[in-house]
């Protein structure tokens, strides 16, 4: 029997990417699902597999140093940051800045990610907006994994992630995007790592056309 080839993907992707996996053909792709920041670190410690599906920038930085092949990026998806809360519970104003700001110090509690490309831009915007100290306070910072999840339980009141990351997760709802002008959209694109299998490049083509405007938006994310 083939080996299976493997691809590293951010969450981001990942319930679109699972939707799609027993479409794929042939022998299904093992995958690894972690932060963009985890999944660097990884690779930088040496570990490799076929595809690589991260941040536009972490694609762009692993082709410059020459571990991902050039002339592979396919940009998959685009997505922002959005709120949700336990299913059932109030869903507070965030139409503005200023009604984020004041949800955030009204909140009993709330949860980010420490290692996702979200919480690190969350983590800067409660600085820019000065109410860092208020709101970590009363934070949890889970290391990595899906926010809703804690949010879900019951153990926090808002759940701050990638949109699609919180559409993922059962047992919350969506409250809506952070404002526009309190938010980040981040570009997820896919790349061949430098010696990958030779049926690697015929995968990751049929895994980028298969990211289509209506599969994207039924998981929050939109085409890059």
């Amino acid at each position: 029997m083939p080996q299976p080839m493997r691809i590293m993907s951010t969450l981001a992707v990942m319930a679109p990417l699972r939707e799609w996996l027993p479409e794929a053909g042939g022998t299904p792709p093992e995958v690894e699902f972690n932060p963009t920041a985890r999944l660097l670190a990884a690779i930088a410690e040496g570990q490799r597999a076929d595809i690589a599906i991260l941040t536009e920038a972490g694609i762009e930085e692993l082709t410059a140093s020459g571990i991902l092949a050039a002339g592979t990026q396919r940009d998959l998806a685009r997505s922002a940051i959005g709120m949700a809360v336990p299913r059932g519970a109030a869903h507070p104003p965030i139409g503005s800045v200023a009604e984020l700001r004041a949800t955030l110090l009204a909140t009993p509690n709330l949860v980010y990610s420490r290692a996702g490309a979200s919480g690190i831009f969350f983590a800067e915007l409660i600085e820019r907006l000065g109410i860092a100290e208020a709101v970590n306070a009363k934070a949890t910072i889970i290391p990595q994994g899906f926010t809703a999840e804690v949010a879900a339980r019951g153990e926090a009141a808002l759940a701050i992630q990638q949109l699609s990351e919180l559409m993922a997760v059962q047992g919350v709802e969506i409250v809506g995007k952070l404002p526009e002008e309190a938010n980040t959209c981040a570009i997820f694109s896919a790349a061949l790592f430098a010696g990958a299998a030779p049926e690697a490049s015929a995968l990751l083509e049929r895994l980028a056309a298969a990211m289509t405007p209506e599969r994207l938006a039924a998981h929050g994310l939109d085409p890059a």
